[in-house]
């Protein structure tokens, strides 16, 4: 992981060269990525896609996007407008994902990509397929992976100071947590439910601690119970819709890659918990650790020793996740966060997803 990136706050990249960036989907993520995008010298927004015209109203009057570049079908604004647009931001739900990046690929757009990436590893493999076949460049939406805690993590690792990884638990759980806005409960929308919503990034981030081995075996269950029932309960987001509820309440599953390191997995929107959890632990041959605290286990001189950092440097990890885009495409910067890495993710979710579905252990 680089750390070289230059913070907004002191001008962007040393060389402000021009990006114009292309928004398909306009929407809440669209404007966290603008809201960081915009303060990059050299880069703008010149086009915008959405099915909403009051999330097109927005990119024209706060930030300033010329109605003859905003559009209700992405593939008329790449068509039209494509020649104006050097990079696409896909901030679509999930299910939109792999038509509106195959159709930025064959327009010869780079690529950042939210989470997840596809609704299954097929569609997966065709957004890599495309971005191959078009020689774009592409980086997948995670940003946990990027927190100054998961570069302590990763160097710890790195350095062989926790030996073999063993075992890695990450977990991604809410007591009450269902969003009663936007598609989140909608299966056919989203392909899953909180595994695939708020698993997908505790597990990305837990992968890439560990070095992003390959997947070859998964196994899990999930269950619904609660979020296809009316919300009769007291908590932050009440009245959720529960008849259109499809998607699952909790979710678990282990994941063994080819290394002999096993995973597991726990994501839920509601569940019976004393609190929410958003954590990794992870075991190695000669010491552990925790993510969220960077509290680290080992035997040191005859005694066993937990000790955490007295300081690492800090960013905000939205900024670095945007700020690396830009520097991948624009000036050539490594990329970190590769296509591949986002189609190994959707691989083990899918995979404990038919596990859950087939009742048995499954190949990825």
């Amino acid at each position: 992981m680089d750390t070289e990136i230059t913070t907004i706050s002191e001008g962007g990249t040393v060389e402000a060269k021009p990006l114009r960036v292309g928004f398909i989907g306009c929407g809440g993520i669209a404007q966290t990525h603008i809201g960081y995008m915009t303060k990059i010298p050299g880069v703008s927004i010149v086009a915008g896609a959405d099915i909403r015209q009051v999330a097109l109203d927005v990119m024209h009057n706060k930030h300033g996007v010329a109605t003859d570049h905003l559009f209700t079908d992405f593939n008329e604004m790449l068509k039209t407008v494509g020649d104006d647009i050097d990079a696409i931001s896909v901030c679509t739900p999930n299910g939109v994902h792999a038509k509106a990046a195959i159709a930025a690929a064959n327009a010869g757009k780079d690529i950042l990509c939210e989470k997840p990436i596809a609704m299954n590893p097929t569609e997966a493999q065709a957004i890599a397929d495309a971005v191959h076949a078009n020689g774009v460049k592409f980086v997948m939406g995670f940003q946990h992976r990027y927190e100054p805690k998961s570069k302590y993590v990763r160097d710890l690792i790195e350095s062989g100071a926790l030996g073999k990884i063993m075992y890695v638990r990450a977990q991604a759980l809410r007591r009450r947590g269902i969003p009663n806005w936007g598609v989140f409960g909608r299966k056919e929308l989203q392909g899953g439910g909180p595994m695939i919503d708020i698993g997908v990034h505790i597990l990305d981030t837990a992968h890439s601690l560990i070095g992003n081995p390959t997947p070859i075996t998964a196994t899990g269950n999930t269950w619904t119970w609660m979020g296809n029932k009316p919300s009769e309960v007291k908590s932050q987001w009440p009245g959720w819709d529960h008849e259109t509820y499809t998607v699952e309440d909790l979710a678990a599953g282990m994941i063994r890659f080819d290394n002999g390191t096993i995973l597991t997995l726990e994501s839920s929107f509601c569940n019976h918990i004393k609190e929410d959890v958003f954590d990794i632990q992870i075991m190695g041959e000669k010491g552990g650790v925790i993510w969220s605290t960077s509290e680290t286990y080992t035997d040191w001189e005859g005694y066993m020793i937990n000790a955490t950092p007295a300081f690492y440097p800090k960013w905000d990890m939205w900024q670095y996740k945007i700020q690396h885009f830009i520097e991948v495409v624009r000036d050539g910067r490594e990329n970190e966060c590769p296509v591949e890495h986002g189609v190994m993710v959707q691989k083990m979710l899918s995979g404990i997803y038919a596990s859950a579905e087939q009742g048995k252990e499954v190949a990825i």
